[in-house]
């Protein structure tokens, strides 16, 4: 692989042809989120490429540089996501087929937009690696030149004519933040900024639930992660670029993460000041910049300090939105959840509002269940974060209330508190667990010809949430001695799963 300098990568950032098909998107102050988190605020709005998304401007520069042999033969990539439409647009643009193999579980929105573009979208397999194997076997057979998404140095710089723009449209910038998948748009807005401004600091965003880049800086190497979260689709990747860990290592001065509920906030931060909808990887950056500021509160008031973000993409599911929606506020601290046991007695739960003090009350799950005690599951609307939940959670048990924090408890957040039901009368022996699997037709009914077959199912709970994957929470009546067992049989399915039979909420409102 072509490993540039410092300074070859700055050549070919300022050459690069990319204005032939993308546009220089505004650099725009968020004046909400600049008062909420006390500095100044920019944000760059990739989200107006005519794809939506950054992702045009490397794949354009990569196949630009083509030979007139290999244009002639054709590109191809495998992508379901905005790499996808970048290729398709090049590919139109310059009058050259350009084929896409996509996951079979791809949204058809995506498949369509692809489409419109003049793609040839091939279908195959039900997972990205099946699909890039697919692509690497079609390149090889077709002579079609395959374009990376992210790993590649023609891609990397054309990524980072987002850098030199940002800097000619504010030359006081202090901080850049910029969202990591693969690390292509990372690396080339740090390696522009590094060698034309030094003194900007560049922080690397990551989702905590596919941080392959932290885990490269601390191994020293490239590694694999396990699994990675796939509600910021964008920047779902397990394993960072070599490239891009290369550039990034020594160009980066700062690292974050974020959890999901996290970039909810940040999304609707950016709806409220410009009334975009960003994706989840679109969002990650501002997330990472509020977080950073909180860490570093000295910054803040400091009429010096300008920040950017850049707002990568905007191409997400309507239906996404509804879990947004429920989410964003818990990731501002705008709202906490608790679960409390209260005495099963008439009066109890008035007594228990009284005790909150008068603050609102977003949510109340309740179920009888015990004759002398019962477990209700409480959502209380915030005005000052953390130090009131803190608060809210002392008095309540100086009243004598057995209370539990459930406002990072992701098994709660996503299955319990929708459920209906309780603790079952009948003891059996039941071992809990969370699955994922790809929201394509028929894939519940799979999931439940796979593993209803073999062991008698005691919970369910699924509902999408409008991505492309979904959840579900299944137990199985399974003894001990057959765990082991279960769990092979698990593994054949093929889909991703954790046990949470240990997990605090379903101990408390599931368990038998």
């Amino acid at each position: 692989m072509e490993q540039p300098t410092k300074e070859e990568y700055l050549r070919k950032i300022l050459l690069s042809p990319v204005y032939d098909v993308a546009k220089v998107t505004p650099l725009q102050r968020l004046d909400k989120v600049s008062e909420k988190v006390g500095v100044n605020v920019l944000i760059k709005r990739e989200d107006l490429q005519s794809v939506h998304s950054f992702k045009l401007r490397g794949a354009y520069n990569k196949i630009a540089g083509l030979t007139k042999e290999q244009l002639a033969k054709g590109v191809i990539a495998a992508s379901a996501g905005n790499h996808a439409q970048g290729v398709a647009l090049t590919g139109k643009k310059l009058g050259i087929k350009a084929t896409i193999v996509m996951p079979n579980s791809t949204p058809d929105i995506k498949v369509d937009a692809v489409r419109r573009l003049g793609g040839n979208v091939v279908l195959f397999g039900a997972t990205f690696d099946e699909a890039y194997a697919e692509c690497i076997r079609i390149s090889k057979d077709k002579g079609y030149t395959l374009i990376p998404p992210y790993d590649d140095a023609d891609v990397i710089a054309g990524q980072g004519t987002i850098a030199q723009e940002l800097l000619k449209q504010d030359s006081h910038i202090t901080h850049v933040f910029v969202q990591v998948g693969g690390g292509g748009l990372a690396a080339g807005v740090a390696v522009y900024i590094k060698q034309v401004m030094p003194s900007v600091k560049v922080i690397a965003v990551e989702s905590d639930g596919s941080a392959c880049l932290e885990a490269a800086l601390k191994s020293g190497e490239p590694v694999t992660l396990d699994r990675v979260s796939l509600f910021a689709d964008g920047v779902a990747v397990k394993r960072i670029g070599d490239e891009t860990f290369r550039v990034l290592k020594d160009s980066i001065d700062d690292i974050i993460t974020c959890t999901n509920d996290e970039i909810c906030a940040a999304m609707k931060d950016i709806f409220e000041d410009t009334r975009a909808i960003s994706e989840p990887s679109g969002a990650l950056s501002l997330a990472g910049l509020k977080k950073y500021v909180k860490l570093h509160p000295e910054l803040k008031n400091d009429e010096s300090v300008t920040m950017a973000a850049i707002l990568s993409g905007a191409n997400t599911k309507f239906h996404t939105l509804r879990f947004v929606s429920e989410r964003c506020e818990i990731g501002e601290m705008g709202e906490g959840i608790i679960s409390v046991k209260i005495p099963e007695k008439k009066g109890a739960f008035l007594e228990f509002c009284k005790k909150l003090g008068g603050r609102a009350v977003t949510e109340f799950n309740y179920r009888f269940a015990k004759v002398d005690s019962a477990r209700i599951f409480v959502s209380v609307h915030l005005t000052n974060g953390r130090e009131e939940l803190d608060s809210i959670i002392e008095s309540l048990r100086n009243a004598g209330y057995e209370v539990s924090d459930m406002t990072n408890n992701i098994l709660a957040k996503n299955h319990v508190r929708y459920m209906i039901g309780g603790h079952t009368p009948v003891k059996v022996n039941e071992r809990a667990y969370v699955f994922e699997f790809p929201e394509v037709r028929d894939a519940l009914l799979n999931f439940l010809e796979t593993v209803g077959t073999e062991y008698n199912i005691t919970m369910f709970h699924y509902r999408s949430r409008g991505m492309e994957y979904g959840s579900v929470l299944c137990a199985f009546e399974v003894d001990d001695s057959e765990v082991d067992e279960l769990n092979r049989h698990l593994n054949e399915l093929g889909y991703e799963y954790n046990d949470v039979s240990d997990d605090l909420s379903y101990t408390q409102y599931m368990k038998p």
